[in-house]
């Protein structure tokens, strides 16, 4: 038997009644659930570089976002490839 770690607070009855519902789904329906779960994720994301740095412009927002999910390397070309296109 693997060993899992526990880090959720739904039972288990929860969970396999998720599980269940989750199977009936369309493979269409099961897309359109993880496309809006990942835009939450990326909107509550950008709230919290809002919230914790008021002042920053928008497209500031977004580069720092685009630092913690892909990386720094890929916000520093962006920034750069911005700052080449608006000169």
């Amino acid at each position: 038997m693997p060993i899992t770690a526990n880090v959720s607070d739904t039972s288990a009855d929860a969970d396999d009644a998720q599980l269940d519902c989750f199977r009936r789904l369309t493979p269409q329906q099961r897309l359109q659930k993880m496309v809006a779960s990942s835009r939450r994720g990326r909107d509550l994301a950008l709230a919290v570089i809002r919230r914790g740095e008021p002042g920053i412009t928008e497209q500031e927002v977004r580069l720092r976002y685009l630092a913690l999910a892909y990386g720094d390397e890929l916000a520093s070309d962006v920034r750069r490839w911005l700052g080449a296109r608006d000169a």
